[in-house]
């Protein structure tokens, strides 16, 4: 419905509409960056903005996670990946944050650790491993092409 309010409200084109959801929303619109390096270092620095974008963030991931051990009746691993969760330990302490009711207890030390390795996270006694898999985006795409050709 938000679009068809900026269109009847303001007299937005939908093109103007697509233009600003597609380029000018999300964390950018939020915070004035769009780079998650940008926005975690600003807000170490107390920029409000980009506190509540990170807060935000992780919301949205802890009801996914939620919802998903709903749906399967509980969880025997989260796993972080991709550019944010292979790369961000701020955003993965803040996911799992005030998890421990799902059995989530993270490891800061192991957390705060870069590797390109597969590597758990979660402490020793956490009932629900917490893992970060390094991805190859472009490794994927590539075999799955051949597999089409």
């Amino acid at each position: 419905s938000v679009i068809f309010y900026m269109i009847e409200k303001f007299g937005y084109t939908a093109k103007e509409v697509s233009d600003l959801l597609h380029h000018k929303s999300g964390m950018l619109g939020l915070t004035g960056y769009s780079d998650l390096r940008d926005i975690e270092e600003q807000a170490e620095k107390g920029n409000k903005e980009c506190m509540l974008a990170l807060e935000m963030n992780a919301y949205r991931i802890k009801k996914y996670i939620g919802a998903y051990a709903a749906a399967m009746n509980g969880l025997d691993a989260v796993v972080f990946t991709a550019g944010i969760g292979e790369n961000s330990d701020v955003i993965r302490k803040m996911v799992c944050r005030d998890m421990d009711f799902l059995g989530l207890q993270l490891d800061e030390e192991k957390n705060s650790v870069r590797s390109k390795e597969v590597r758990s996270i979660g402490k020793e006694n956490s009932a629900v491993k917490i893992l970060v898999i390094p991805t190859n985006e472009e490794l994927e795409i590539a075999k799955q092409t051949l597999a089409m050709i």
